[in-house]
């Protein structure tokens, strides 16, 4: 009896629990990276215009987005299926950036990411109108509180109110991400390639930020290149670091951990800028993560039921 041949054993079955453990500890990377960038761009105080830092952010990510796009089946992906979709999700993604960039820059790194997390609340709004969704009265509670979270931590009016118009741009930004989700959404269930999705983000985001930035361009300083090659190069990574998260992990599972990206904006706008949360800020910090992970909850048992 001839032995087994070694090139016809079974494949060696993947642990679920082990790649779900790994992607956790991806998304924990990747918000960790995401934190540095916003630093970074905290770190330019202002003196480059946003217009400018979306362009090098893009600029930087390109090539790991092209070595990404040969792995994944060549140039032949660079031809989309949903264009309309793609200039929605450019633009809005645009938005997106815009109004990140401005609450980096103008308020708290924490406050600005948290402000940042009222996304899948305007998701949840937004798909009803727009994708005829249906949402109970828990979900739509939970939006409801989320954005009473928005007032503890703005506290529009009263004596330490936070600038408004840096507030609305992150709003308005989080809007914008929200539309972003819901163009991509469509793109996948019309069988677009994620990898086709991201690109054409960089490639349409780096030719409007491009002409955009010709008028209000600056001469960075030595330490603002730095800043700005740090913030394209670490974006990139997060961006690698997520896509890989994703891929190997639980999509349900893996939500969750993207909040540990307040808890490293927290502590470096502690540690550099003396950034202490108040009580009224760490309340609306503790009412828009809650709504968050409601909704998410929610959508996950709606899920398993159907």
């Amino acid at each position: 009896m001839s032995p087994p041949d070694p090139s016809r054993a079974p494949a060696r079955a993947v642990d679920p629990s082990r790649a779900n453990a790994r992607a956790v500890l991806l998304v924990l990377g990747s918000s960790a990276t995401f934190t540095l960038a916003a630093a970074a761009v905290k770190g330019l105080e202002g003196a480059v215009p946003i217009a400018q830092l979306i362009l090098f952010r893009n600029v930087f990510a390109l090539p790991l987005l092209f070595v990404m796009l040969m792995r994944a089946g060549g140039l032949a992906l660079l031809v989309p299926r949903q264009p309309r979709w793609h200039v929605a999700r450019i633009l809005c993604g645009m938005c997106g950036m815009v109004g990140a960039f401005a609450g980096y820059t103008w308020l708290p790194l924490a406050t600005a990411t948290v402000l940042g997390f009222t996304m899948p609340l305007f998701l949840t709004a937004l798909s009803v109108v727009l994708l005829g969704e249906r949402v109970g009265w828990r979900r739509w509670s939970a939006v409801v509180v989320g954005f009473l979270g928005v007032l503890l931590v703005a506290r529009p009016g009263g004596g330490e109110a936070l600038p408004l118009w840096p507030v609305l741009l992150v709003l308005l930004g989080s809007l914008g991400w929200a539309l972003a989700m819901m163009s991509i959404r469509r793109m996948g269930q019309a069988g677009e390639h994620g990898v086709t999705i991201v690109l054409w983000f960089a490639l349409g985001s780096t030719l409007l930020s491009g002409i955009a930035t010709i008028p209000v361009w600056v001469d960075p300083t030595p330490r603002q290149w730095a800043l700005l090659v740090a913030i394209g190069l670490v974006s990139a990574v997060a961006q690698l670091l997520m896509t890989e998260a994703y891929r190997r992990g639980d999509t349900t599972l893996l939500a969750p951990f993207e909040y540990s990206a307040l808890l490293w904006t927290m502590a470096l706008g502690v540690a550099f800028w003396g950034e202490w949360p108040g009580v009224l800020d760490l309340l609306g910090f503790a009412v828009l993560v809650g709504a968050g992970l409601f909704i998410w909850w929610r959508e996950l048992r709606l899920s398993q039921a159907r």
